[in-house]
């Protein structure tokens, strides 16, 4: 009896110790069992080695393809920022973008702007482009560069390394120097990857729809994780991509003191 005794305590502590373990490395953990924002997932996965799902400031990404948005609920659903399309190319925006920003501001998220960079333009066309369209507003967030390879009718083509570098740079720079902060860095293992993003010393906000970051992008600081493209949020007809911040809501206002307009 006392060795069945001994026996059953080695295992109810190796039950409690598995217990304690799971939520921490992200074992088996599927969307609604976090202990962030609860939002639904058309179409969910078993998340191993890390999950968004406790991470307790999330946001959206949106662009024309979401229509009318109610944005009280959208508000009071757990989402504290907004990442809007705004321009892509250098003659091209989103026919939703000043409606989105204005009712985003009237609701009192806050929100960013993005531009999907075209790699059949250089640069410094592109800020231009960015700058007529998106304004330079005090309390904005920072305006944020979309780099992804493409599939385009019009521009099918995959620069070297060097010119996708150097184009990216006067156009990140040129933003920075308009709108006074820096911007963030949007991108997809791929592309990270065959470009060695890691040598740019930015804030990133990585897409990571199968695994945490820390695996995806080893050794890679991060402040936004795209995690999802299939999300369902109160207010939001359809899917609408879902992101997390990468610190506890005290470092995000401490964030968005720091990086706001």
């Amino acid at each position: 009896m006392k060795f069945l005794g001994r026996l059953l305590g080695v295992v109810l502590l190796g039950a409690l110790a598995a217990c304690s373990s799971a939520p921490q490395g992200g074992r088996g953990v599927t969307y609604g069992q976090g202990s962030g924002p609860r939002f639904g997932d058309s179409a969910p996965h078993v998340w191993t080695g890390g999950h968004p799902y406790n991470h307790p400031v999330h946001g959206i990404d949106i662009s024309r393809y979401q229509g009318d948005i109610n944005w009280n609920a959208v508000r009071h659903s757990g989402v504290s920022f907004v990442m809007i399309k705004a321009t892509e190319g250098g003659d091209h925006s989103d026919p939703n973008f000043r409606r989105y920003w204005a009712e985003t501001a009237a609701a009192r998220i806050p929100r960013g702007a993005y531009h999907y960079f075209y790699f059949c333009r250089s640069g410094a066309e592109q800020a231009r482009w960015f700058i007529a369209n998106v304004p330079r507003e005090r309390g904005a967030m920072p305006p944020v560069i979309d780099l992804e390879w493409t599939v385009s009718k019009t521009c099918p083509r995959r620069p070297p390394s060097h010119e996708v570098l150097r184009e990216a740079k006067i156009f990140k720079d040129t933003l920075h120097q308009y709108y006074g902060q820096r911007p963030i860095i949007y991108t997809t293992v791929d592309f990270y990857r065959d470009n060695d993003l890691r040598s740019w010393p930015e804030e990133f906000w990585l897409r990571s729809v199968a695994g945490h970051p820390r695996e995806v992008y080893p050794g890679q600081r991060w402040t936004f994780w795209q995690y999802t493209g299939t999300g369902r949020v109160n207010g939001i007809n359809g899917n609408v991509d879902l992101n997390v911040f990468a610190g506890s809501p005290n470092e995000w206002r401490s964030w968005l003191s720091r990086r706001l307009q």
